[in-house]
């Protein structure tokens, strides 16, 4: 395993907990169809080491349970036209803010829930405070990506959903692994990020958070859904 940063990124990072090497694990794309099991075995046999975590990006996990979705199989209700235009874009993800991707948020929380954090968020803007929307959303929402310029093929022109059962999957990893590691599957991005699930306790998680918080994989072209967290 070469210990090499992506470009534009450190490997090792200081944090309250001490200093840590973040190594990212080049793949292939994983595909729908692709089974996680074999992908982890492939790429992840002999990486680890006790006292490490694999990171898992929740991309790949939902990826490999169905959770993908190309444009076209998706027909966005008018409600959807209609909240996405009201949704922040930003240059590292689209969130939900085109038909497709609020479309697939309706469906997996529920219109009362979107709504409901639509008219909270609506009214909190107005006194300067952000996030709202996706607090009450919950993660089911947080999770969905949508394609991006920078979104390697075929999911420059997909939506995938939030991964099931992150938790179960995570320990179903590290039981395959056999190492003795940590797994954990995240959710991580250029403006910060969320553990879905992991093997972890809840002080663990919060520092893998301030580890993993300036997002060593990477947001684009770089093929690497798989990482190590090292002590250094």
């Amino acid at each position: 395993m070469s210990e090499t940063p992506n470009d534009g990124k450190v490997l090792s990072v200081t944090t309250d907990a001490g200093t840590f090497k973040r190594i990212p694990i080049r793949t292939r794309v994983v595909l729908p169809g692709d089974d996680l099991d074999a992908f982890i075995t492939e790429y992840a046999t002999g990486l680890t080491e006790p006292g490490d975590t694999l990171f898992v990006t929740e991309k790949i996990v939902a990826i490999t349970q169905g959770r993908s979705y190309t444009l076209d199989e998706i027909t966005p209700r008018p409600l959807a036209r209609f909240l996405s235009k009201y949704v922040t874009r930003t240059p590292y993800g689209i969130g939900l803010g085109m038909p497709e991707t609020m479309e697939m948020a309706l469906r997996e929380c529920g219109t009362p829930r979107i709504l409901f954090a639509a008219g909270v968020s609506a009214v909190t803007k107005v006194f300067g405070r952000r996030g709202d929307f996706y607090r009450i959303a919950g993660d089911k929402a947080r999770a969905i990506d949508g394609p991006t310029s920078g979104t390697i093929p075929p999911y420059n022109k997909a939506v995938v959903l939030g991964p099931e059962d992150p938790d179960g999957v995570s320990a179903h990893l590290k039981a395959l692994l056999g190492t003795g590691a940590e797994v954990a599957v995240v959710d991580i991005n250029d403006i910060g990020g969320n553990i879905l699930g992991s093997t972890l306790d809840a002080q663990g998680e919060q520092q893998l958070v301030g580890i993993l918080r300036d997002n060593p994989l990477g947001q684009g072209h770089q093929s690497t859904p798989l990482g190590i967290v090292r002590k250094a």
